[in-house]
């Protein structure tokens, strides 16, 4: 019996399994597996990938439909009615729109799509209900017209996406203010359940086999019969510009219509069973139990292996019988017990410090992660510190280092050398920005130490993995580290190979694409405060790249690439798209707040802007008077004939428009009569020089005084000192922004400092 036997590191081994299971218990219970478990399913489906039914079909509203009929969705009603009869003369067993009808547009239209359900009495129209993210009371509800509604069954398009975009579990009904009715996929597979049962969507059966016909070939009776008789039929747009795109595990984006039929297919091979994350931890953590307490050492990290393998595999025969189990917490428990075994394995070889338990740099050298990224933190006044506690309390500093340096992966190896270094390794393919900026943010608060609060001082190198030996590899990343520290950076990534890379510029624009897709890409929001209230009222957002392995990238740099070479689109509406969520999320929580978006002169030539502008702008549910279009001077004063139609299209959409770098092109005041702007905004070159500049200080002035002579307001950019808010509050300025007023930051950080300071004041 091993049942009082001591772990390497002294511990008990019951008491270290213990430790595992709360750590185990909390994690599953936090949800915080979430965003591995779904990649993990959508891996796990390709081992029992099998085709649809093919008893659904799918109409896409394509971009040959979208032609056809001479615009983007929503179409005439017409058009719609047109497609209700030759679907129903096509024989048809049942026809889904995924398309909402709640506003009347011409009578004649209204009456022309009336009929035609009158007619076809096999139609069944979307509707979608209250949101299950939104307030009480400020849900936004879409029914067809009652018309409409009088000869057509009703189904609910209401679902759940998560961070990523995706839709993973479908409702199986929803209340509505008419009632309970049922969803789409209910429908089509006969199952039913009630309000707020859910059953996970089998993605193994792969959405590009559902059976398609474009609308257009619908629109024109192309040979409809042999492709639709019997079967039902789900309308939907497919196309970026109907705006209803989500991720498809497996595929890409898709049009959610792909979604509610994957659902009715899965209704149709039986009720899923969602068994939760509970039994595989149990199983998780009886095999940890062996491991630890009474398996030899020879067999313990074997036995964790086999472990981690039955945790990743089991699930797939599991699903292929639709009973889904989340895997992620029992995973985290084996990780958590192959750590353990390996530090004690570690202390058994003499690899460890003798004061914190902790792997040493001499372990690390003989690390065999050469294909991995290595990342050192460096305590920059580690030594100071240590120099000030009380005897044996160096042990404690540690624990709470490496505690903060866990944040996000608790079952990282670490590796401690003097004088504050500790290292650790990752997948070179990650993007180490966004973790290693959470975790400088971590070291603002203090330690305490036998009551004592201390400052720590910290800063982060990353090494790419490479052939190099690891002292190379160890140095280089030491060198970063104190770079960083050097240029005030929060980390820097070294490569002595990436130097002489002189192919990044000529692919930096196809892996910025590449970069949006993979989350790379992210929005800071620079605060804007109101002078006469002193209030923050809106963000400038701004975007930012984080490459996984030359870090932050200049976004000067990128920015202007896209703009230069026509790959603009693609950055813009995804800054749209998250800004335009930031800003209505504020505003549903009870506080109003604007957005400005940079839009680049080259998209005022695009004739589908307004209208997917139109469309961000209603799913999100943000009034158009919250959102302003900010265009350079320049690109303002190109704009003419067909631009100055799209910038008077926004306006009327109730978009704002603010002419940006006012002062740094060649405007006259009959053109700032012409553009339809509502506000302009000073160059930052004139504000930073007014405080000095004479002349500046006049410019400032005058462009202030024309802009409310004109009816719009100012802003000004680029205000890092207290003169020169004072000089523009005499000026009656309307908003300011800069460094005096926040820094460009992340929206967790906006949404905190609004918190905090719902009444701040610029002092």
């Amino acid at each position: 019996m091993r049942t009082h036997e001591k772990s390497p590191s002294g511990s008990r081994p019951w008491r270290t399994l213990l430790w595992i299971a709360i750590a185990g218990l909390i994690f599953g219970a936090l949800g915080a597996g979430e965003i591995a478990e779904d990649p993990l399913r959508g891996t796990r489906n390709r081992f029992h990938m099998h085709k649809a039914s093919g008893d659904i079909v799918v109409v896409k509203m394509d971009e040959a439909a979208n032609t056809l009929v001479g615009r983007i969705p929503p179409w005439p009603r017409s058009d719609y009615a047109r497609m209700t009869d030759a679907l129903t003369k096509a024989g048809a067993k049942r026809i889904l729109f995924d398309v909402k009808f709640y506003g009347k547009t011409s009578p004649a239209e209204d009456r022309a799509f009336a009929d035609a359900l009158r007619r076809s009495g096999r139609a069944t129209l979307a509707v979608r209900g209250p949101s299950r993210s939104g307030r009480e009371g400020r849900d936004l509800e879409l029914p067809p017209l009652p018309e409409f509604a009088e000869h057509a069954g009703l189904g609910s398009i209401n679902w759940y996406y998560n961070y990523q975009n995706a839709v993973w579990d479908l409702p199986f009904a929803a209340k509505t203010a008419g009632g309970v009715i049922p969803s789409f996929s209910a429908i089509l597979s006969g199952q039913r359940g009630g309000v707020g049962e859910s059953f996970p969507v089998d993605y193994s059966i792969d959405p590009t086999s559902i059976p398609t016909v474009s609308a257009a070939d619908v629109l024109r009776g192309d040979n409809l019969a042999a492709r639709i008789a019997g079967k039902d039929v789900l309308i939907g747009t497919t196309t970026d510009s109907g705006g209803d795109m989500y991720f498809v595990p497996g595929v890409g984006q898709m049009g959610g219509v792909f979604i509610h039929a994957v659902g009715a297919e899965t209704l149709r091979a039986g009720r899923p069973v969602d068994a939760g994350w509970v039994p595989a931890f149990l199983l998780a953590l009886l095999l940890s139990g062996y491991a630890l307490v009474r398996a030899r050492e020879r067999q313990q990290l074997l036995l964790a292996a086999a472990g981690v393998a039955l945790v990743l595999l089991a699930p797939v025969a599991l699903e292929s019988r639709l009973i889904f189990v989340d895997m992620v917490p029992a995973l985290f428990v084996m990780i958590l017990t192959s750590s353990v075994l390996l530090r004690w394995r570690f202390n058994r070889r003499g690899l460890v410090d003798p004061i914190s338990g902790l792997p040493n740099l001499t372990a690390l050298k003989s690390y065999r992660g050469r294909d991995q990224a290595l990342i050192v933190a460096r305590i920059l006044n580690y030594a100071e510190v240590v120099a000030a506690l009380p005897p044996n309390s160096e042990s404690s500093l540690v624990d709470q280092i490496v505690t903060r340096l866990s944040v996000g992966a608790p079952e990282r190896t670490f590796f401690q050398g003097d004088d504050g270094i500790f290292a650790w390794f990752d997948e070179p393919g990650k993007p180490f920005g966004h973790h290693l900026e959470a975790l400088h943010a971590l070291f603002r608060t203090p330690v305490r130490v036998n009551g004592m609060s201390i400052d720590l001082s910290v800063s982060f190198g990353v090494e790419i993995g490479s052939g190099r030996s690891m002292a190379n590899r160890l140095g280089s990343a030491l060198l970063a580290a104190e770079e960083a520290a050097h240029d005030g950076l929060k980390w820097k990534y070294h490569d002595p190979d990436s130097l002489q890379d002189a192919s990044w510029k000529l692919s930096m624009l196809s892996q910025l694409d590449e970069a949006v897709d993979r989350g790379e890409v992210w929005v800071a929001f620079q605060p804007k405060v109101d002078l006469k209230s002193r209030r923050i009222i809106g963000a400038e957002a701004l975007a930012r790249w984080t490459h996984p392995e030359k870090g932050p990238i200049a976004a000067a740099e990128f920015v202007a690439a896209a703009e230069q070479n026509d790959r603009i689109g693609k950055l813009t509406a995804f800054v749209l798209d998250r800004s335009i969520g930031f800003a209505a999320g504020l505003t549903r929580g009870g506080r109003e707040f604007d957005m400005s978006v940079n839009l680049s002169g080259r998209l005022l030539s695009d004739k589908a802007l307004v209208g997917r502008i139109a469309i961000l702008l209603e799913r999100h549910g943000l009034e158009a008077r919250h959102l302003t279009l900010e265009l350079t001077e320049t690109a303002a004063i190109a704009g003419s004939g067909n631009a100055l139609d799209m910038l008077i299209q926004l306006r009327e959409l109730g978009v704002n428009i603010s002419i940006d770098d006012y002062g740094t092109g060649l405007s006259t005041l009959d053109y700032l009569k012409k553009v339809p702007a509502s506000e302009i905004k000073i160059d930052q070159s004139f504000v930073r020089g007014m405080v000095e500049n004479r002349s500046e200080r006049l410019m400032v002035a005058s462009t202030i005084a024309l802009a409310h002579s004109l009816g719009r307001q100012v802003v000004a950019e680029g205000v890092e000192t207290r003169e020169a808010l004072d000089i523009l509050a005499e000026m009656e300025c309307d908003i300011v922004q800069g460094y005096i007023t926040g820094r460009p930051m992340s929206m967790d950080s906006l949404r905190r400092r609004l918190s905090s300071e719902r009444s701040a004041r610029v002092a």
